[in-house]
């Protein structure tokens, strides 16, 4: 049976963090060694929270060392728990209660241009990272965890879920793929998550495995709020498989694609231009819109690049898609603004509207805005335009009222 068990990360540039060692002893009490960056302010609630979650999992000898990078409460707990478990088994989770700013829901067709992807393992990026304002935040455990730390980082995301404010932002955790992906649903379900995303989704099946976990978790702790699902097409046959994946449960609330994953699949080069996905972004823009899901794009790899970024968002939207991943906080601002529906857009589209409803109030058959005729679609697409400058607060809730009924 093992004795010795470590978790965290401690070195050069970690911090927000811990590490913890800790060994199970026949005898001789709880020997405690805490060394910490904050000891004069927090060393002795590091103390007394350390033996209390030792108490609660009933461990009465071992010999404890905790190397404090200044990580606050929850990610101390976490690593904690996640050595124990290590070396116990047991059914106890000591998982923070969730706090008031966290307790929201997310809608189906809420906005969502940006979604930031964090490390499930590195609490300094989580801690603060709402206050960026992206649309999403992403806590990964699978590409962005290494394989020895997929089941601590577990305890950690939960945590997160629980205690970290993210003003607002739609709370999204990637899973990692089969039966582990399975399993870190038990992390997170019953922590109030908004959102899951399934990576390198090929089939439906994938799908309701997910979904029928998720329900089975969701009736145990007595759920009721919806938890999205965001599959990431990553492959050829993803592609071919895409309007079967995005209409598989009612519960899918957008597909996105991966390119990079993508392009290896293929065995070809991303480059900055596109050709070699451009198939694959119609098929999954195509395919999501046919099932009335959102369609997000891949992220930007070169977070020094905001010109290259910019461009990228408009090819993007000029494809038909609703929004992208992004790696930095600094890509937030220049993907809302440029995938925000435009001063122009907003004024072209109002005057189609109008134009659409006066026509029809006076039961004209056909319309037309200065020389250019209008017809269906074109109002359609003026009124996406609308809802979502709406949505933004760059036009007035009571302009609804004007075109409601057609």
């Amino acid at each position: 049976m093992q004795q010795i068990a470590t978790t965290g990360n401690k070195g050069k540039g970690i911090r927000s963090d811990c590490f913890v060692t800790l060994e199970l002893t026949a005898q001789g009490g709880i020997q405690l060694e805490v060394e910490s960056k904050v000891e004069v302010m927090y060393g002795d609630s590091i103390r007394s929270e350390t033996l209390e979650i030792l108490n609660f999992f009933g461990i009465d000898n071992a010999i404890l060392k905790i190397e404090d990078t200044g990580a606050i409460p929850l990610v101390i707990a976490a690593r904690l728990e996640a050595a124990i478990k290590k070396l116990i088994k047991t059914d106890k989770d000591w998982a923070p209660k969730i706090i008031e700013e966290n307790r929201y829901t997310t809608a189906k067709d809420r906005n969502r241009f940006s979604r930031l992807y964090l490390p499930g393992n590195s609490p300094s990026l989580m801690i603060n990272a709402g206050i960026h304002k992206p649309d999403g935040i992403i806590l990964d455990l699978e590409d962005a965890v290494a394989p020895d730390k997929k089941d601590e980082a577990r305890f950690l995301v939960r945590n997160a879920l629980c205690g970290i404010d993210f003003y607002g932002a739609e709370r999204m955790v990637r899973i990692n793929q089969g039966e582990r992906g399975i399993e870190d649903l038990n992390y997170i379900i019953p922590f109030n998550v908004n959102l899951i995303l399934l990576p390198k989704c090929e089939k439906p099946e994938q799908l309701y495995a997910v979904n029928d976990q998720i329900k089975i978790i969701q009736k145990k702790f007595k759920i009721t709020d919806p938890v999205w699902i965001m599959p990431i097409i990553e492959s050829a046959l993803g592609v071919i498989n895409a309007y079967a994946i995005a209409s598989s449960v009612d519960n899918v609330a957008a597909m996105a694609i991966g390119l990079e994953d993508y392009t290896a699949d293929l065995g070809t080069r991303r480059t900055a231009e596109g050709n070699e996905s451009f198939f694959a972004r119609s098929m999954v823009v195509n395919a999501a819109r046919a099932a009335s899901i959102q369609p997000i794009d891949s992220v930007f790899s070169d977070v020094g690049d905001m010109e290259g970024l910019r461009q990228n968002v408009l090819r993007s939207k000029a494809l038909g898609f609703d929004g992208m991943g992004c790696i930095h906080p600094r890509q937030i601002q220049v993907i809302h603004e440029t995938f925000a529906p435009t001063t122009e857009e907003i004024e072209k589209a109002k005057k189609i509207v109008s134009a659409f409803h006066k026509a029809n109030e006076k039961g004209l058959g056909v319309v037309s805005l200065g020389t250019k005729m209008i017809d269906p679609p074109v109002v359609k697409r003026a009124l996406n335009t609308i809802n979502l400058a709406v949505k933004m607060n760059k036009l007035a809730e009571n302009w609804r009222e004007s075109y409601e009924q057609i």
